[in-house]
């Protein structure tokens, strides 16, 4: 495997001087840039085509959820890890609804933010249990779609909330990797949703993990 590039975005600069320092001390990944606001953060993607960009949400001129969401339509393969001092639950769902592959609290430990960008730059989302907590507190409204999948659907939606790759599903489930892939599909489809980490959110919500479980 490769080393993982990684671009900053925060508008201040003791923060990206911190990341900077931490990214580069982590084995395997590699500081290639950083931003100042939302406006910096699309040019520089465009420009380095980093693997994972790291993404404050509150900054002058254009928020992280903009620029989260202008990335994402331009390059939606480029996994984006959002990042805030608060678990402020209007801004991690509107992280996650723009294509935010995961979250994170500023104050993150340095193993918990390894552990992050390794599960988005390997197709799994990655939700702090604590910002998760905060958001299903203020989301009153229940999930109460899942009663239109399948057991099969349910489990794999388990899975991935759990933060299991495809070949990991259908190692556990004792199914083909396709399979999965198929199940995959056909509940982002039932549930309107657009992503696996939207999916893993709606999965807490429904009660079908508990935040912060283990696989």
């Amino acid at each position: 495997m490769g080393t993982i590039r990684i671009l900053i975005v925060d508008d201040h600069a003791i923060v990206r001087q911190g990341l900077r320092a931490v990214v580069r001390v982590l084995p395997g990944m590699e500081w290639v840039g950083e931003a100042r606001d939302g406006r910096e953060a699309i040019a520089a993607v465009e420009t380095l085509r980093p693997d994972i960009v790291l993404m404050d949400l509150v900054m002058p001129e254009l928020d992280g959820v903009a620029a989260i969401a202008a990335i994402k339509r331009a390059h939606p393969n480029i996994p984006v890890i959002a990042l805030t001092t608060f678990a402020e639950a209007e801004l991690v769902l509107g992280a996650v609804q723009a294509g935010a592959a995961g979250y994170l609290l500023k104050d993150v430990e340095l193993a918990e933010l390894e552990r992050a960008i390794r599960a988005v730059h390997g197709g799994r989302p990655y939700l702090h249990p604590e910002a998760t907590r905060h958001l299903l507190q203020a989301t009153a409204q229940p999930a109460t779609r899942t009663d239109t999948l399948t057991a099969r659907e349910r489990e794999v939606l388990r899975q991935i909330a759990l933060g299991q790759t495809n070949r990991q599903i259908a190692a556990a489930l004792q199914i083909a990797e396709k399979t999965v892939s198929v199940h995959v599909s056909n509940i982002l489809a039932k549930l309107e949703l657009g992503s696996r980490t939207q999916a893993a959110l709606y999965a807490a919500r429904a009660g079908l993990v508990t935040i912060g479980e283990e696989s």
